[in-house]
């Protein structure tokens, strides 16, 4: 991280800190002081689009280790998230286990999922892999479908509210700050991750696995271990979901999100954990936009009231992202980075 003109480190310590000044412990308090307040002004709507946001974003984040960090490219992190999300509601609505017992049962049952689905990765790379992954998304879906006993099937499945201590989350916001704890904690998780040897090996991996071996990097044994955390991430995302919906049912977790939640990587920046929290936010809030302007875009081209009006919202997403991809590949944290670096070294910006 680039530190303001007179600023150095002494130590390593210093170095070694994701926050290093005064003014960067400042904006974070600010920030949490802010996210702490958002309940208190914002409406029913964007209260429950910033549950979302926050949801979305633990799920990238495991998916941006396994992707942008590791560089195994998967299309079926929904379904990693409704093992997690049913996991979750099975132990709770049958066995009437607390919510934060079911929790990182669920984590790791996701994880073990990922685990198998991570096994051809020994063998194979790129574009099989992705077909590997997508062969998950159908696959789980499928099993969820086929064990109705336990998880009603096509029905779905309620779900009872958290529980904290004998106090029931019931209000949204009582649920905001729920998912805002986990949204946190695990974005200072996948920060310092990928700061250690595992992310360092994880990084070698993506940038070329031949050199990593001959280095002496255990390919296949990290290349596991990236889809065992990425899938956790994605299970505990999954929990949270079906606890806020209070119910589950596999509509809730289609392949198409598994291509978004790629898209959100992309559009935010691949491989950097800042990235992919741009992503879900810019890409969360486009459609946010999108629904609210979707009556006043009927009523003034009223042969956008039908199908085409609902796919109004895939039409832009689609867009936007082919737009990063052709402009700006890196992502909106890049751009940031360079904004940021420019007006601090200007007038000698060059």
């Amino acid at each position: 991280m680039d530190l303001p003109c007179g600023i150095f480190q002494q130590d390593y310590a210093q170095d070694m800190a994701i926050i290093r000044t005064k003014g960067q412990w400042a904006t974070l308090v600010i920030f949490l002081i802010l996210l702490s307040g958002c309940p208190y002004f914002l409406t029913d709507s964007l209260l429950t689009l910033a549950i979302i946001i926050g949801i979305t974003v633990i799920s990238v984040h495991g998916l941006n280790i396994l992707t942008g960090f590791c560089g195994q490219i998967s299309m079926g992190h929904a379904a990693f998230m409704a093992v997690g999300g049913y996991v979750s509601a099975v132990l709770c609505a049958k066995l009437g286990w607390s919510f934060f017992a079911a929790l990182p049962c669920a984590a790791l049952g996701a994880g073990v999922v990922g685990l198998l689905f991570g096994l051809p990765s020994l063998k194979i790379k790129g574009f099989y892999l992705i077909m590997a992954t997508v062969a998950a998304q159908f696959i789980i879906i499928w099993v969820v479908l086929q064990l109705y006993t336990v998880t009603g099937g096509p029905n779905g499945l309620a779900v009872p509210r958290p529980r904290i201590a004998g106090l029931v989350l019931k209000s949204k916001a009582s649920y905001f700050y729920l998912v805002m704890i986990f949204a946190v904690l695990s974005t200072i998780v996948a920060k310092n991750l990928v700061r250690t040897r595992v992310g360092r090996a994880f990084i070698a991996i993506r940038d070329n696995d031949l050199a990593a071996e001959v280095m002496g990097i255990n390919v296949f044994g990290y290349k596991l271990l990236a889809f065992f955390i990425g899938c956790v991430f994605a299970g505990v995302a999954g929990a949270l979901l079906v606890h806020f919906v209070r119910y589950a049912f596999t509509a809730q977790f289609t392949f198409l999100d598994s291509v978004w939640y790629l898209g959100m990587l992309i559009a935010g920046g691949m491989g950097s954990i800042s990235g992919g929290i741009l992503g879900v936010i810019a890409l969360k809030l486009l459609d946010y936009m999108v629904t609210l302007a979707g009556p006043a875009v009927a009523s003034a081209f009223p042969s956008f009231a039908g199908p085409a009006g609902a796919a109004l919202g895939l039409f832009i997403r689609g867009l936007v992202v082919m737009l990063f991809v052709m402009f700006e590949p890196r992502g909106l944290f890049h751009r940031w980075e360079l904004v940021r670096r420019y007006y601090r070294l200007w007038p000698f910006s060059r």
